[in-house]
C-alpha cells in the first residue's frame, strides 16, 4: 500500500507544481487555493508512504517522479522543450525510480 500512497503523493506533486504556473506569483485566488491543497495532499500521502518506506527511497521516488511529470506537463502545456537530450535525461529519472521501486525492501 505504501507505493500506492507514493503514486498518489506524485500526482499531487505534479498537480501542485503545474498549478503553480498559473497562480502568477500567488496573485489568483483559485489557481492558489489549488496549488496550496495539491501541496498538503502530496506531503500527506508521502508521510503515508514513509510509515513503511525508507525515507530516502521515498522522497527521491516523489521527487523524482514529480519531477518527470511536471517535465512533461511542461512539455505540453507549456509548449517546454522537448529536445531529445531532455527527454534522455527525463528517461534516466523514471530509470532511477524504478531502479529504487526494485532494491527497496518495506518494513
Amino acid at each position: 500500500m505504501a507505493w500506492i500512497y507514493l503514486l498518489v503523493a506524485a500526482v499531487f506533486e505534479v498537480q501542485w507544481a503545474v498549478t503553480l504556473k498559473y497562480t502568477e506569483g500567488f496573485s489568483r485566488l483559485w489557481p492558489s487555493v489549488a496549488c496550496a491543497l495539491g501541496m498538503i495532499v502530496s506531503v500527506y500521502f508521502l508521510a503515508l508512504a514513509q510509515r513503511t518506506l525508507p525515507v530516502g527511497t521515498s522522497y527521491a521516488v516523489w521527487t523524482g517522479l514529480g519531477a518527470v511529470g511536471t517535465a512533461i506537463l511542461g512539455m505540453l502545456l507549456f509548449n517546454e522543450s522537448r529536445e531529445i537530450a531532455r527527454v534522455l535525461c527525463i528517461l534516466l529519472i523514471v530509470a532511477g525510480v524504478l531502479g529504487l521501486k526494485l532494491v527497496t525492501k518495506t518494513a
